[in-house]
């Protein structure tokens, strides 16, 4: 442990350091496309109000990164010296939240304005008893734990993750602030790492997952030295609050771009860090794992450039279908229960494990197991059941997700998903006449004794 706190030390000198050397280069507005009318009407509100009360303010980070490369930015973050119960102080629609980050929120209706304060410097763990600050980085793995210390422009951009987004928008002037050669980044299509990379990913290991997104998203390359830090490291991602995992596993997977995602996942070897039950087939991109992961996220994409909903419960229930069936035949092997009980055991244990590394909210794991107990129920097409199953909440989920999984495997599945597909658009006579024979219990044959009580 001395060790390790010795080295946080010497990296706290490392990052001092070159926090000093940290010049920003100002690109005036005729160098750059960016302008005040590319931002929302309440973020230039924000930053002229901060301004016109003596504070700086700055639009940074995705915003300007992604207007430089071409992109119209959807969210807006504001940055500031005004601490967040002075932004509070100026904005009466204001609401500080984050206990890790302490963040003021702008509220505008719907549209919510995120103001940071500059990010300072963290110094060396401060003594016994000093409990405002104790604990702001782990001693054991220089994970940052809390992070309200706060300080200058200069330590902002050095706290920053990667080069392009330490960018710093003037709203007034139209000029951009580039501390770390963000600019040229961009125009290499290389994600580059704002100092030491084991530093950096040791002080928050969801940048690895950052770095992932960012590469898929804005179709940029991921340096080796990076992708071999971040092979090295990925295990780090089990230090992360489950909770957290849920929200950047969404951003991965349900932002557009959740096919490329996954290869780049598998590419890292990260997509085992968040789903520890995938098994090792998933590699093998003829395999069925990876077919139906692909096949789904796919239609996800499309789904989302369409503007129809989607659903993490989909996902979830996709991801870890084949974990489930796997453990379902097993404890149908080895006790000798019933499909169903083997099945609804199955996936209580499967969510159970995987809700230790990623923390999934109970609209959703209770939407996941309906998907996964229809894939059972979907094969009983006697009597009323069919009829009853159309009006089962999850059917069409139920059901798409059985259409998947026929594309792929054919056979049994293929030919119930047709019988489905059928039986859906068909009128009630012909639905009643896709029904199988109800199979009649074999009934046991009265006694004689029992015969003549029933006459008495």
């Amino acid at each position: 442990m001395e060790n390790n706190a010795n080295s946080n030390n010497n990296n706290n000198v490392e990052q001092i350091e070159y926090i000093k050397t940290l010049n920003a280069k100002i690109i005036p507005r005729k160098e750059h496309n960016m302008r005040r009318s590319d931002l929302s009407k309440h973020a230039l509100d924000v930053l002229d109000r901060l301004a016109d009360n003596g504070y700086q303010a700055y639009a940074v980070g995705g915003c300007v990164r992604d207007r430089l490369m071409g992109y119209h930015p959807k969210d807006f973050d504001v940055v500031t010296n005004a601490t967040p119960e002075q932004v509070k102080n100026v904005f009466r629609n204001c609401r500080l939240i984050g206990r890790r980050f302490r963040l003021a929120h702008i509220h505008f209706g719907r549209e919510i304005i995120e103001v940071a304060t500059y990010r300072g410097h963290h110094k060396e763990q401060p003594p016994d008893g000093d409990a405002k600050n104790q604990n702001a980085l782990s001693a054991d793995s220089g994970q940052i734990l809390r992070d309200n210390v706060f300080g200058t422009i200069e330590e902002d951009a050095a706290r920053r993750d990667f080069t392009f987004n330490a960018m710093y928008f003037n709203a007034k002037t139209e000029e951009i602030l580039d501390f770390a050669d963000g600019l040229a980044s961009i125009e290499r299509k290389e994600i580059k790492m704002i100092g030491d990379l084991q530093t950096r990913f040791s002080e928050d290991p969801v940048r690895m997952l950052r770095a992932a997104r960012f590469a898929v998203k804005l179709n940029m390359r991921i340096p080796d030295d990076m992708q071999k830090q971040i092979h090295q490291m990925g295990n780090s991602l089990a230090n992360i609050p489950a909770a957290r995992l849920f929200e950047e596993t969404n951003k991965l997977f349900l932002s557009g771009y959740g096919a490329s995602a996954l290869d780049k996942l598998l590419e890292l070897h990260l997509i085992f860090q968040l789903f520890p039950c995938l098994p090792s087939t998933l590699h093998d991109k003829s395999s069925k794992e990876y077919m139906v992961m692909r096949a789904m996220l796919e239609n996800t994409d499309q789904r989302l450039i369409n503007e129809l909903r989607v659903t993490p419960a989909f996902l979830y229930a996709t991801f870890l279908w084949y974990p489930l069936e796997e453990l379902a035949n097993k404890l149908q092997f080895e006790s000798g229960m019933s499909q169903y009980d083997a099945m609804n055991i199955a996936g209580v244990e499967t969510l159970s494990q995987q809700i230790k590394r990623i923390m999934i909210p109970k609209r959703f794991s209770s939407a996941i197991r309906d998907i996964w107990s229809l894939q059972y129920r979907l094969e009983k097409r006697t009597s009323k059941r069919p009829f009853v199953l159309l009006n089962h909440a999850k059917f069409r989920a139920g059901y798409d997700f059985l259409v998947l999984r026929g594309e792929v495997e054919g056979g049994k599945q293929q030919e119930l998903a047709e019988w489905w597909h059928d039986f859906q658009h068909g009128d009630d006579s012909k639905r009643r006449k896709m029904l199988g024979p109800v199979k009649r219990r074999n009934r046991r044959p009265r006694s004689k004794s029992n015969k003549v009580k029933d006459a008495n």
